[in-house]
């Protein structure tokens, strides 16, 4: 019988196929921001495993960048994980290396604020504080034209999450900045 994994178990887990600073902080990024969501949404009740598939969204990505979404769901099933976190995490990967459409609102915020939490924080990198708490969405907006800057951020990825939602992306901008301000302090001490 699947599982869903304590908040310790899956931070293990993601340690043991992620060692990189880098994309364990962003792990914690997309966990704060996926709970801050789930909260604003409606979905309080269930914030901790909106958290967990955040967590574990990118379990694959750094030791199997190439089976991104495939080889995580492969592990995650070895690993007893239920099957819900299993095709949410996967289904970030839409159109680009799994079938998986998000489907729930969980899995198209997932979409949509990944791609976007490394542009927001790049764009905070920039900044004087070196952080989101005084971040616009005219700054971020500025950054997500210029194709260069944070180039491995999809722009199309970000701009089709927020048509899954049905918001406009300056409002897809808004309130992942202000979910990432929600969570910034954890995320800063990883």
């Amino acid at each position: 019988m699947s599982k869903i994994p304590s908040r310790e178990e899956a931070f293990e887990l993601l340690k043991e196929y992620n060692k990189e600073h880098f994309h364990i902080k962003h792990a914690v990024t997309v966990e704060g921001v996926m709970k801050y969501f789930a909260n604003e949404l409606g979905y309080g009740d269930k914030a901790d495993f909106w958290g967990l598939v955040g967590l574990l969204h990118d379990l694959d990505f750094e030791m199997y960048p190439e089976e991104h979404c495939i080889k995580e769901q492969e592990i995650m099933k070895e690993h007893d994980i239920d099957e819900r976190i299993i095709r949410a995490a996967a289904s970030h990967g839409y159109m680009l290396t799994v079938d998986i459409a998000p489907e729930h609102e969980m899995e198209k915020v997932l979409y949509a604020v990944d791609e976007l939490t490394g542009l927001i924080g790049a764009c905070a990198l920039m900044r004087p504080s070196k952080s989101v708490s005084d971040m616009e969405v005219k700054s971020v907006k500025k950054k997500f034209k210029n194709l260069n800057f944070a180039a491995g951020c999809s722009r199309e990825v970000i701009e089709r999450g927020a048509e899954m939602l049905s918001w406009d992306l300056d409002e897809l901008i808004e309130k992942t900045i202000l979910a990432m301000r929600s969570c910034e302090s954890v995320y800063e001490n990883v």
